[in-house]
């Protein structure tokens, strides 16, 4: 197929475009909110950037789409230095997401005690410089088990110890430290893992001095709602007990989601728990899965 049959008819007129290999994971959608937005199934440009920030937007969408599906029609080459991309002191989104993790965003945090990266980015030799050059990773956090991608190969890379819950390991055979339970286990001052089955049964997120929580599949924010999101069509072992889960992570304090699939936001935590309290209440308001 040649590239002008590519493109995907809803994108709007212009040079940017989204092409029909998308397999709609949304990862561009979350980081060009309004501009890349679904339509036919798919990712495509609603409109053309108009500024230097949705220009940004649209590069780093580029690196992110793990099918290479968002394009120019100008073939112009992606500037350097965009991811990864510091969204907090220290805490980095990578970029560069995985298809084998369905497109879903993974993290850096760097700090003097010991880096580490929540899910993995595809792996390349340009984010293991980056990581290296910020002091290595100690540490590899898996939300659960379909965000694994290529964590192996920088675990081996970094001798990184990889950490992921009893009921997803089958996942990830490499990992070296076991998570168990329901309850919260420390990893580190500051840094502990807090149990969520119902994406899927060992489903974690990872709460990191009490502000940043990386939420996996578990939790999102959604940007045209503006509110937080679970994911109702993508819930793999029980919609009731994710509720639940989430309704004791409330009692948790952070300020930020950073999600694997899904937007990234940041709310005072008042505010946060709050809207966690609300969507809660909606989950539990939702019609059950059949068989459950």
């Amino acid at each position: 197929m040649s590239r002008a049959t590519d493109r995907h008819p809803a994108n709007a007129p212009g040079d940017w475009y989204v092409d029909r290999r998308c397999i709609n994971c949304t990862a561009s959608q979350t980081i060009a909110p309004g501009l890349i937005v679904e339509r036919d199934g798919q990712s495509v440009f609603a409109r053309q950037p108009a500024t230097k920030e949705e220009e940004i937007a649209a590069w780093r969408a580029v690196l992110v789409c793990p099918t290479a599906s968002v394009r120019t029609e100008s073939h112009r080459i992606v500037p350097d230095g965009l991811f990864p991309h510091e969204l907090a002191p220290g805490v980095f989104r990578c970029g560069y997401n995985a298809r084998e993790s369905w497109g879903a965003h993974s993290y850096f945090v760097r700090r003097v005690e010991g880096n580490f990266l929540v899910d993995s980015p595809r792996y390349l030799g340009k984010l293991v410089a980056s990581f290296e050059d910020a002091g290595g990773i100690r540490d590899i956090l898996l939300t659960h088990r379909d965000d694994v991608a290529d964590a192996a190969r920088y675990a081996e890379q970094f001798g990184a110890r990889v950490w992921i819950h009893e009921h997803d390991r089958g996942a990830a055979p490499f990992a070296t430290e076991i998570l168990r339970g329901r309850g919260p286990t420390p990893i580190r001052p500051g840094l502990k893992a807090v149990p969520v089955p119902g994406h899927t049964r060992g489903s974690v997120v990872f709460l990191f001095e009490e502000c940043y929580l990386f939420t996996g599949d578990s939790l999102a924010w959604e940007h045209e709602s503006n509110d937080l999101e679970a994911f109702r069509d993508a819930c793999w072992y029980s919609w009731e007990e994710q509720a639940q889960s989430l309704a004791r992570l409330a009692d948790h304090r952070f300020e930020w989601v950073l999600a694997g699939h899904g937007g990234s936001f940041c709310l005072q935590a008042e505010e946060m728990r709050q809207r966690l309290v609300a969507l809660v209440q909606r989950m539990r308001l939702a019609p059950r899965f059949e068989g459950q």
